[in-house]
């Protein structure tokens, strides 16, 4: 099986500057870049020089770099690598020891993919935990793919666990982790939903933005002279990451909700306005009504669009992340549902009192 890389430009493969500065100091032409590419892949990943192979026009008419990555019972599995992309990146001036290490990281990457079509050991959790992050997703809607998934749920809201495959252009696509690979590797799940949450807030660290400055910014994480004003509190304050895709997942790092809290004073009201943010009020100084208000219009302008372009035969692309109402207690510092699903108007009848 051969897999396309899709890079990132990183820093540096440590142990072999000497050999990247000469690269460097020269004026490379295409086929010598490969060379010189091919060359250092092979020292760095200790590969046997069969492992690794130039053909052109190999793949969507483009040239590629092959390199081997791991062998299971499907067969030997390759990397191919768009090498006429990372020689454009070298003559708009990328270092070559970026794009060394770029390369390099990336076939460790589908190293780590194989060992995930493997059998799984404590080992295996220590090289595969640094790509752990967590998505957001509503239950719902994916609770068939969740079946097998490691996830926790808080109202209709599933917190899934996934393994980094690409971080390209501040978006993050990965595979799910599978419950059989806790007991493989020992691990319990809330200590390992625990270290993605961290990888995650380190990926996409959180934003918020103010009423009075409109605008993403501020490092409110940090103790110091960052404060809400009585807008904040009462009318809200979106909260997101630096990606903001899926940047509803910021609500779940650790300490957010307790710094959040500790700015407005008070207990909080949390909104999920999508997968991508949330509204976080002050339960002391926001209107309770009007945010079960706002709510209950989002609902019903998400459901009332669904339908429209349903019956109109169009993509419907939006997602709603939850239909649920939350709170959060500085006391208990704990994030629960608040009110439930919105519901329709009913009265109850004593049956007694019918007959």
């Amino acid at each position: 099986m051969v897999r396309n890389c899709r890079l990132k430009i990183g820093c540096w493969i440590s142990g072999h500057r000497e050999t990247a500065e000469r690269i460097i100091t020269m004026k490379l032409g295409y086929l010598e870049f490969v060379e010189a590419l091919s060359k250092q892949l092979l020292n760095a990943l200790n590969l046997q020089e069969q492992q690794i192979f130039f053909k052109k026009k190999a793949i969507d008419n483009k040239d590629r770099l092959f390199v081997e990555t791991f062998e299971n019972l499907s067969g030997k599995q390759l990397c191919g690598i768009d090498v006429k992309d990372l020689y454009e990146r070298f003559m708009e001036e990328s270092s070559m020891e970026s794009i060394f290490y770029s390369v390099q990281e990336e076939i460790e990457k589908l190293k780590t993919v194989g060992m995930l079509e493997g059998k799984m050991t404590p080992d295996s959790y220590q090289k595969i935990k640094k790509y752990l992050f967590v998505k957001p997703l509503n239950k719902k809607e994916h609770s068939l793919e969740m079946e097998d998934a490691v996830h926790e749920d808080v109202g209709d809201i599933a917190c899934v666990l996934y393994m980094m495959l690409s971080n390209t252009n501040e978006c993050f696509t990965g595979i799910k982790i599978k419950n059989q690979y806790l007991e493989q590797w020992e691990m319990t799940k809330e200590a390992v939903m625990e270290e993605a949450l961290k990888n995650t807030c380190q990926m996409a660290p959180p934003l918020i933005c103010t009423n009075d400055e409109n605008k993403w910014g501020g490092s409110f994480m940090e103790n110091g002279a960052f404060c809400l004003s009585k807008s904040d509190k009462v009318m809200g304050v979106r909260l997101s990451t630096n990606t903001k895709e899926y940047g509803a997942i910021s609500v779940f790092y650790p300490g957010v909700l307790q710094r959040l809290a500790q700015l407005m004073g008070s207990d909080l009201y949390i909104l999920f306005t999508s997968g991508n943010e949330s509204k976080i009020y002050s339960a002391n100084e926001s209107n309770l009504e009007d945010i079960k208000t706002e709510l209950n219009e989002m609902v019903i302008e998400y459901r009332n669009a669904m339908v429209f372009k349903c019956r109109n035969g169009m993509v419907f692309e939006e997602k709603l992340l939850s239909e649920e109402l939350y709170y959060y207690s500085r006391i208990e510092d704990k994030i629960s549902v608040y009110m439930e699903k919105v519901k329709v108007n009913f009265t109850t009848v004593n049956l007694k009192e019918v007959h």
